[in-house]
């Protein structure tokens, strides 16, 4: 499996789109696949930041008051499980279960470093994830600013023939919605977005379907498909 798709499995595995039997399966191979644990720990970073400008919501009515009866009745154990050794210091192993942000980062300078001869991985600027009509989460894009841009696929999208997705984001009212790329199907890709000033939080972008070539006026003019706003990826 690439890295593009175990990182899309990641989106998934960390937005909660995947079946319960899946998502069991994944949540114990990370105390043993060190590739996949990097992997969800890179989600987990880039995702972060919508999961903290997501609203608050309060619990619903009585719902504590369900909850208490159960807790009283509940007997202590005879003795408490013993907490897990820590990791030695000169132990190799990451603590897979929270991958935390300077793990995660390390490893993808590492892979970055064998995969793309470079020792340096650029953090994208903003990620947005794109939701469909009824608010599933279809793709996530990572925009890094200076015409460098990726996207990649949670869920499916069946593309009729004749026709083409295309990637779009509105920088400012004044400039108007500017075209990222085209891709003809639900599969990761580099985007080729023309230079542009550098991605704001909660900058939009969207995807459309248009004719094949794209659309005819510069413009989107197909149905949306899936849509959402930027959050940046730093200050946090």
């Amino acid at each position: 499996m690439s890295r593009d798709d175990l990182d899309a499995r990641a989106d998934a595995f960390v937005l909660g789109l995947l079946d319960e039997r899946t998502e069991a399966e994944l949540d114990a191979a990370l105390s043993g696949d060190r590739a996949w644990a990097a992997a969800v720990g890179r989600a987990r970073d880039r995702l972060l930041p919508l999961d903290m400008t997501a609203a608050e919501l309060p619990g619903a009515a009585g719902l504590w008051d369900a909850i208490a009866p159960k807790l009283e009745r509940a007997e202590p154990s005879a003795r408490a499980e013993p907490l897990a050794a820590p990791l030695p210091a000169n132990d190799p192993r990451p603590p897979v279960r929270w991958a935390p942000a300077g793990i995660a980062a390390a490893i993808g300078i590492l892979a970055g470093a064998v995969l793309g001869g470079s020792w340096f991985v650029p953090d994208p600027v903003v990620i947005a994830v794109l939701v469909d009509g009824a608010g599933t989460p279809t793709a996530v894009i990572e925009d890094f600013g200076a015409s460098d841009a990726r996207i990649r696929f949670v869920g499916s999208i069946a593309v009729p023939e004749g026709r083409q997705m295309q990637v779009w984001t509105l920088p400012s009212a004044e400039t108007g919605p500017v075209s990222l790329g085209l891709l003809m199907d639900a599969t990761g890709a580099d985007l080729d977005p023309p230079r542009l000033p550098p991605p704001a939080d909660g900058q939009l972008y969207e995807i459309t379907l248009e004719p094949v070539g794209g659309s005819p006026t510069g413009r989107p003019t197909g149905a949306i498909l899936a849509k959402g706003l930027a959050a940046r990826q730093d200050g946090i």
